[in-house]
C-alpha cells in the first residue's frame, strides 16, 4: 500500500515536524515547484488539502530500492541522493536532487521506487502525495504529466552519461570529471572520500590513493573535508585522454 513508506517517512520526521500548522504557506511551496507552475487556484488548493509536508534530517533513508510502495516526494528544501547497491554491495550514486524537483515511484509515467535508493543528503522539506492523487491530477491536468515526463527524460539522459563514464573512462577519468563539476570558486568542501567514491563507482582507498597522486602532480591541494583545485586544465587534459 501506498501508505507504508510514506508513513515511514512521516513518522520519521522530528517530533511535531510533520504538522500543518507548521507549513502555513505550504500552497506557496506546491506552485515553486515546476511541473505545477500553471495550476488554477482551485487546483492548487486541492494539492494543498491532498499533500503532506515534512521534514527529514540529513543522512536518514526515505526509501530504499526494493520497497514496493506508492508515492511521490516533491523537494522543497535540501538534496536527496538517488543510489543504487550493486551486487557486490558498492553503492553507485545515481543523481543528486535539487529543490524544486520530485521523485519516488509513479507507475503512471514508468518510474518505480525500487529501482533506487533515496537518502537526505541535507536536511530536507518534502512534500509527500499519494499514487491515488497523483494519477487524479494528472488524468485532470495531463500537462502535469508531460512536465514529469521531460524531467525523468533528463534525469534518464544524465544517468546514461553517467553509466558511460563508469563504462569507459578511467578512476582518474571520473575523479577529475567530477572535481571539476563540484567545485565552487576552485574549492569541492563537505564530501568525504567514500562519498566521491559513491560518485564515480570506485572504492573509498581508490579514490583516496588517486587525490594523492592529482596532489603529487600539482592539480590540487587536499585538506580535511576540503580539496582546493590549482590547476583545472591539469585535471581536464585527463578527461581528454580517457
Amino acid at each position: 500500500m501506498a501508505g507504508n513508506v510514506i508513513k515511514r517517512v512521516l513518522g520519521s520526521a522530528r517530533a511535531g515536524s510533520s504538522t500543518q500548522a507548521n507549513y502555513p504557506f505550504k500552497r506557496e511551496y506546491l506552485r515553486k515547484i515546476d511541473i505545477f507552475r500553471d495550476l488554477s487556484h482551485e487546483e492548487m488548493e486541492m494539492l494543498d488539502r491532498t499533500t503532506r509536508m515534512t521534514t527529514v534530517e540529513k543522512g536518514r533513508t526515505i526509501y530504499r530500492q526494493d520497497d514496493k510502495a506508492q508515492g511521490l516526494f516533491l523537494l522543497k528544501t535540501g538534496r536527496v541522493r538517488l543510489s543504487r547497491i550493486g551486487p557486490g554491495g558498492k553503492k553507485l550514486e545515481l543523481a543528486i536532487l535539487e529543490p524544486g524537483t520530485f521523485f519516488g515511484e509513479m507507475p503512471l509515467l514508468g518510474e518505480r521506487m525500487r529501482n533506487a535508493d533515496a537518502e537526505a543528503a541535507e536536511d530536507c522539506l518534502l512534500c509527500v502525495m499519494s499514487q491515488h492523487d497523483i494519477e487524479r491530477l494528472v488524468l485532470a491536468q495531463p500537462q502535469v504529466g508531460l512536465r514529469m515526463i521531460a524531467v525523468l527524460s533528463r534525469r534518464l539522459a544524465e544517468s546514461e552519461a553517467r553509466l558511460e563514464d563508469l563504462a569507459y573512462r578511467s578512476v582518474p577519468a571520473r575523479l577529475a570529471s567530477v572535481l571539476l563539476r563540484l567545485s565552487e570558486e576552485g574549492v569541492v568542501e563537505g564530501i568525504t572520500h567514500e562519498e566521491l567514491g559513491d560518485m564515480v563507482g570506485a572504492y573509498r582507498e581508490t579514490v583516496t590513493k588517486t587525490l594523492n597522486e592529482f596532489q603529487a602532480a600539482g592539480y590540487l591541494k587536499l585538506s580535511r573535508r576540503k580539496v582546493q583545485i590549482l590547476d583545472r586544465s591539469g585535471l581536464s587534459v585527463l578527461l581528454q585522454d580517457s
